[in-house]
């Protein structure tokens, strides 16, 4: 998304050899960046939750829908998390909200630091839909943390990822989103594993649906 060469503007105050304060433009322009993103992520997912062909909201919510309630923007909750790859994880049979089962492979693991404590969470790949081109390189990412059941769905939330060309990974939980079972019962989701409960507050992406 970088257009051009970046300069660094840096203020530099006589505090001693050792001490530097500057501003880095590069650094605004990158948060800059990832905010904007964050947004247009909210605008599309308003915007499919609005329109009648893609909505999972029943007729009797959508028709005053108005958007989802998210938390602000916040790029502390973007990780670039190291990413440990799991190539002879077997197929499993995930549960879901319903009676039915989704089956899913372990792609890799993510490891990374959030709120000053060190987390992993599973990451996984669905096979039935490697047979179509949009989601050949589809990784997902279903997890729990301390928010759920009080400013969060209380049966966690999920990123869509992609498959990363190297050895790290970037989540961004600003881009979390609810099961669309929150919504509409019609639906069957994937239970989010235990094992990827984060032992702490994640107040970024969408919050709870409180039905009026």
């Amino acid at each position: 998304m970088k257009t051009g060469m970046l300069t660094l503007v840096f203020l530099v105050l006589a505090c001693g050899p050792d001490k530097k304060y500057h501003t880095s433009t590069k650094e605004v322009k990158s948060k800059s960046i990832r905010v904007n993103e964050i947004m247009d992520f909210q605008r599309e997912l308003n915007a499919t939750f609005k329109n009648p062909e893609t909505s999972p909201l029943p007729d009797r919510f959508r028709k005053d829908f108005e958007g989802l309630d998210f938390f602000e923007p916040d790029t502390t909750y973007i990780i670039e998390a190291k990413f440990e790859r799991t190539p002879d994880a077997v197929p499993f049979l995930l549960d879901t909200t319903t009676d039915e089962k989704t089956e899913e492979v372990v792609y890799g693991i993510a490891h990374f630091e959030l709120n000053g404590t060190q987390h992993q969470l599973e990451i996984y790949q669905t096979p039935a839909l490697l047979s179509q081109e949009k989601f050949k390189d589809y990784l997902f990412l279903p997890f729990l943390d301390n928010t759920n059941g009080s400013e969060t769905y209380g049966g966690g939330r999920y990123i869509d990822l992609t498959i990363p060309e190297g050895d790290t990974i970037l989540i961004d939980f600003n881009k979390a989103y609810n099961p669309y079972c929150v919504y509409n019962k019609k639906y069957s989701c994937p239970l989010v594993p235990r094992q990827n409960y984060l032992r702490t507050n994640v107040r970024a992406g969408v919050k709870d649906f409180v039905k009026d």
